[in-house]
């Protein structure tokens, strides 16, 4: 499938650089009958959906993974992308030309420099698009406190900031804007975005109404960001994720479709795993491991009935995966009006609700 098909242009203004405050004051495209648009709010959630739903919530936690680090005179930013065991990771570096196998990145913050940084990691290769592997020179067990002294919250690269030495680092206050309030398990370097506009307020007009929430964990990597440079959907090589499905989980999913009752996706990542770890007969099974599902239009959905999901950037995966749950020609709509209404777009931006019309 050509890539240009999921094309559109956008008013960057309309791209948002910080969620909604209170978060639940987001707005909503409701388009959850697959027919109709109806704009709402997120707080309008509870009343958009049915006694007996079960939301699917993805609880992974996002880790400080952007890092900036020098190599003699040679600045680089460095977000990590993929654990490899205990102290190698893989990673995307900006200006990676000017590092060689065998270099040491010393990392720094406003207030430690290079010279005196007691945090760095070794180039051990360079691996072309798939990014540059380093080592942390450091016991793996006091890695994740070094992240949480030297670095910041992965945001993707439409949303700006500024770095270290700038005397206005860490200003805004993206390590709890960035992360849902049910986040639970660390790995993730890209936040599940649909998650961020649930409130405790929300939760609990959910519980009223008889809603159930379950929780998978999907810890999403940086290649959620890359963008499809391909013209063919078929030539686009999808980065691995490492995902967790319960059997407690797949044992309530399973029995409310047996019921009848709906299955409501919050976020692609969670689709996407519940899709990983579906049979043919659309039964759910535990599941531990990577997922590199890709899927675009022509897709049959065997687990979910709708999705909650941010607004996506042209030409990219999750664009293509709404579109296979909605379809192109009603997502494109949805997005024009959506464009026209002066939605927000991104990450920190606005939700939506979809009916999936493709399933089994």
């Amino acid at each position: 499938m050509q890539v240009d098909i999921f094309d559109f242009e956008l008013d960057r203004s309309l791209i948002a650089d910080k969620p909604a405050s209170p978060r639940d004051t987001s707005r909503l495209l409701d388009l959850s009958d697959g027919e109709h648009i109806k704009d709402r709010h997120f707080y309008d959630l509870p009343d958009i959906l049915q006694k007996g739903d079960i939301l699917v919530f993805n609880d992974t936690k996002v880790i400080p993974a952007r890092l900036y680090g020098a190599h003699n005179e040679a600045k680089v930013e460095v977000t990590l992308y993929h654990p490899i065991d205990g102290l190698s990771w893989m990673s995307f570096i900006k200006n990676a030309k000017r590092l060689h196998q065998g270099d040491t990145i010393a990392f720094y913050t406003d207030e430690i420099s290079p010279q005196d940084s007691s945090f760095t990691a070794e180039v051990i290769a360079k691996h072309g698009e798939d990014g540059v592997e380093l080592r942390f020179n450091c016991d793996a067990k006091d890695l994740g406190t070094y992240l949480e002294q030297y670095g910041s919250m992965p945001l993707p690269p439409y949303i700006k900031r500024d770095k270290p030495t700038s005397g206005l680092w860490n200003k805004y206050n993206d390590k709890e804007d960035y992360q849902t309030i049910y986040a639970k398990h660390e790995g993730a370097v890209a936040a599940p975005t649909a998650g961020l506009h649930f409130t405790d307020r929300v939760f609990e007009a959910l519980e009223k109404k008889g809603i159930e929430k379950v929780f998978l964990t999907l810890h999403v990597g940086a290649g959620t960001f890359l963008p499809v440079k391909v013209a063919d959907t078929k030539d686009h090589h999808m980065h691995a994720e490492y995902g967790l499905i319960t059997p407690e989980t797949c044992n309530k999913i399973n029995q409310a479709k047996q019921e009848g009752r709906r299955i409501i996706a919050v976020g692609t990542t969670s689709l996407r795993l519940l899709e990983s770890a579906a049979d043919e007969q659309g039964i759910l099974r535990p599941f531990t491991g990577e997922t590199d599902i890709f899927i675009t239009p022509g897709y049959k959905f065997k687990i979910i009935d709708m999705i909650i999901t941010n607004f996506h950037l042209p030409k990219s995966t999750l664009f293509m995966l709404i579109c296979a749950i909605a379809g192109i020609d009603t997502m494109k709509k949805a997005y024009k009006h959506a464009m026209d209404e002066k939605y927000r777009f991104y990450s920190y931006g606005d939700s939506s609700i979809l009916k999936c019309v493709n399933k089994i």
